[in-house]
């Protein structure tokens, strides 16, 4: 498998064009423990291609801290807010504010981005939403 050279190229602080994000992407989501029948996946893409569109919210969380209001009142340039993580810590990936994965922090061309390396499992997902 191809992915431990386009894994060591995005942690050696090389940048990735947009193609090759794509392309590891790709690699990292394909199935890995159960095979599915071709039939049994296009109906299932059929079923939920309606949904394909729906936009979902993105966002990375660093770490959390619990502050008075009297600080945040004092807060102002050069102010240091510490986190509840330490250093190297996973950063937290949430969509529509659900827990779905870990990972650390990579350079994707001039901007940031997260390179997965815990997902919360289907299972876990299912029952917190509920």
């Amino acid at each position: 498998m191809e992915t431990s050279e386009n894994t060591e190229a995005v942690t050696s602080g090389d940048t990735l064009q947009p193609e090759e994000t794509a392309e590891l992407l790709e690699e990292t989501s394909a199935p890995q423990t159960e095979t599915i029948q071709p039939q049994e996946s296009q109906d299932n893409c059929r079923d939920l291609e309606f949904l394909f569109d729906v936009p979902l919210q993105v966002s990375v969380e660093v770490g959390r801290a619990r502050i008075l209001l009297k600080d945040l009142l004092q807060m102002g340039e050069g102010y240091v807010v510490e986190l509840d993580k330490f250093s190297g810590d996973p950063l937290d990936l949430y969509v529509n504010s659900r827990l779905i994965a870990r990972g650390e922090a990579v350079k994707v061309g001039d901007k940031f981005g997260i390179k997965l390396t815990e997902v919360v499992s289907q299972s876990d997902r299912i029952a917190r939403l509920g």
